[in-house]
């Protein structure tokens, strides 16, 4: 690469790293301020969170990389349009083409980027994802362990433990079960322990009173214990668990078993073979992101006012390129042998990107059809 290319690459790598850097602590911020609430109200320490929150990363990384990619070019290329840099570059004999070039390899570095992303670390910080949500819902300990707070661990039931001693012993426990719509059972003990053993976690209850109501009849019957064993696995409801789906699968894994991942996460075959072709369509968007960012920007005239004008119609051409993306998903979902529609959008993206770089090399003869 010449002098010139290096020096537009690195202003371009910076400006992509400065903007990808805020789009992300953006982003970001807001899944792990609900994330915080969710996992704070499940009576998970902030260790979790900050575990689950990094490998919410590579997720948030692969969605605003694209538009760090536009951002970093346009604000590069308007910086060098307004200091004349561009300007003496094209006096001094380069094309648009030429000048194109540098931009070009940005979005090429950018889509290898993606693509490592899309194709391996967010399937597998997914997949990594899944395993910690799933063994957070089913640690019934840290579910019910809460004192001084009703707790709805499963819908009709609740559970509340007025003080927890230091030995574990659980004081004051208050259980009430009305899963059942004929009746209510509700538990109280003095003092509860929770036992794990082979057939699941186990509430033992000593000196408490239990009392059951049937909504027919209007009648209450209740017994005293000295000990009781309750079962409050079932309190872990299974749905609530994160299933496991293509996005968990690397992409490698995908060609030729496309029929067993099928069985196993129960997604149809056409999602699968979307979500297959989409890990290879999207990093090329990096490409086509930049050359339209550029293109645009160097097709206009001069301007007291700016390129703003220039940077909203690329910005509504990328907006029309996604919205379009979007739309070519249900059909490859209903149709998986319709797979080559997921690339439609990143060839007209290219399309758009040649075509402007075309008008910008020959600004005369444009201006001359047009005028005729």
């Amino acid at each position: 690469m010449s002098r010139f290319d290096r020096y537009i690459l690195s202003q371009l790598l910076t400006l992509f790293g400065f903007f990808a850097l805020i789009l992300v602590s953006v982003y970001w911020v807001n899944r792990a301020v609900s994330l915080f609430d969710t996992l704070i109200a499940s009576g998970q320490n902030v260790a979790v969170f900050f575990e689950l929150s990094i490998l919410t990363l590579p997720n948030v990384i692969r969605l605003v990389l694209p538009m760090a990619v536009f951002a970093g070019t346009v604000y590069v290329t308007n910086r060098l349009s307004s200091e004349s840099e561009l300007t003496v570059m094209q006096a001094t004999g380069f094309s648009p083409w030429r000048l194109a070039r540098p931009v070009a390899v940005f979005g090429v570095i950018a889509a290898l980027m993606l693509s490592a992303l899309t194709h391996f670390l967010v399937p597998a910080s997914n997949a990594e994802l899944t395993d910690r949500q799933k063994e957070i819902t089913e640690n019934v300990t840290a579910r019910l362990l809460t004192d001084g707070t009703f707790l709805h661990p499963s819908d009709g039931v609740t559970f509340y433990i007025r003080e927890i001693n230091q030995d574990g012993v659980l004081r004051d426990v208050f259980l009430s079960d009305r899963r059942q719509s004929d009746r209510t059972t509700t538990y109280t003990a003095a003092e509860a322990y929770l036992v794990q053993d082979d057939t699941g976690p186990k509430l033992v209850m000593v000196d408490g009173l239990a009392q059951f109501q049937r909504q027919n009849t209007d009648t209450l019957m209740t017994t005293n214990f000295a000990d009781f064993s309750y079962d409050i696995s079932a309190l872990v409801d299974p749905q609530s668990a994160p299933r496991r789906s293509i996005k968990h699968y690397p992409s490698w894994a995908i060609p030729g078993h496309m029929d067993v991942i099928s069985e196993e996460t129960g997604e149809s075959v056409g999602r699968i073979t979307q979500e297959f072709h989409a890990r290879f369509a999207e990093p090329l968007t990096c490409l086509v992101f930049a050359l339209i960012g550029f293109a645009m920007l160097i097709t206009g005239s001069f301007s007291r006012f700016g390129v703003w004008r220039q940077i909203l119609i690329a910005f509504v051409l990328l907006v029309l390129l996604e919205t379009l993306k979007n739309a070519m998903a249900d059909p490859v979902r209903d149709t998986p042998a319709l797979w080559p529609l997921i690339y439609v959008p990143t060839a007209l993206g290219f399309t758009t990107a040649i075509g402007l770089l075309y008008l910008a090399s020959n600004p005369v003869n444009w201006r001359r059809r047009m005028a005729t």
